[in-house]
């Protein structure tokens, strides 16, 4: 029988009927409904992030079967880190901070997906992507967490496929977070301190410049419009050419 593929992306757990969703299947005949129901129950487990699901309809008989794949590497850390979005400023405000362990485990979900030769070079793909959304990886800013894993200092984490945390560290790598964003505050309070200080300093630099100029060279004396110059002569009015050239008269 003929077949026809479906690409959706959904919420998990909590998929509904919206425009494009209906300009998808609705063409086809098929109750929605149904599908939607089959979609929320497969997709329980990834309620809170972005699920790509595949539905596959036989188009004679109406039947159909659902296909979920893993959501995006980006919704898996959002879910492992309790966020509903990223830092939208990595520089000054960390929004998680995640161990090795539960980066592992990330990996693991996507392992089957990503274009890597092993598990350590999916991990380090993770750790790529917690850099976008502000995430820390042991307390350590993306780039960093990924040379330690080139140096193998996590290589028995990884052989073992270490994916549990326990709750001591968890709150350790809290405890950090909390650490690390207070510092960064601290550090962007001492930079504006810093603007703030040599504003005034620009200020007074201008104003010795605009008063070290010399004033503007007097407009010369008689131009139209423009005043005469201090202690410059009178113009000497023009002579009457036709008065100065009239001969005197001839006495009787």
């Amino acid at each position: 029988m003929a077949k026809e593929i479906i690409d959706l992306i959904v919420d998990g757990g909590k998929a509904t009927s919206g425009p494009a969703m209906g300009q998808k299947l609705g063409p086809l005949g098929i109750n929605i409904q149904d599908i939607l129901s089959s979609i929320n129950k497969k997709t329980t487990e990834f309620v809170g992030m972005k699920v790509p699901v595949k539905v596959i309809i036989e188009t004679k008989d109406k039947s159909f079967d659902i296909e979920i794949g893993v959501p995006p590497v980006s919704e898996l850390i959002k879910k492992e880190a309790g966020l509903e979005k990223g830092s939208g400023l990595q520089k000054i405000k960390k929004s998680a901070n995640l161990g090795m362990e539960q980066i592992i485990k990330v990996a693991k979900m996507k392992y089957d997906s990503m274009l890597v030769r092993d598990l350590k070079s999916a991990v380090k793909n993770v750790i790529g992507s917690c850099g976008t959304l502000g995430v820390l990886v042991e307390g350590k800013a993306a780039k960093d967490a990924s040379k330690d894993v080139d140096k193998g200092n996590y290589d028995d984490l990884i052989k073992k496929e270490v994916t549990t945390i326990s709750q001591e560290k968890k709150q350790k790598l809290n405890d950090d977070l909390t650490r690390i964003n207070a510092e960064l505050e601290k550090e962007l309070a001492k930079q504006k301190a810093a603007e703030a200080a040599a504003a005034p300093e620009v200020t007074a630099a201008a104003t010795t410049e605009t008063a070290a100029t010399p004033e503007a060279t007097p407009a010369v004396a008689g131009a139209k419009g423009a005043p005469a110059a201090t202690g410059a002569k009178a113009a000497t009015p023009a002579v009457d050419a036709k008065k100065d050239n009239k001969k005197p008269a001839k006495k009787k």
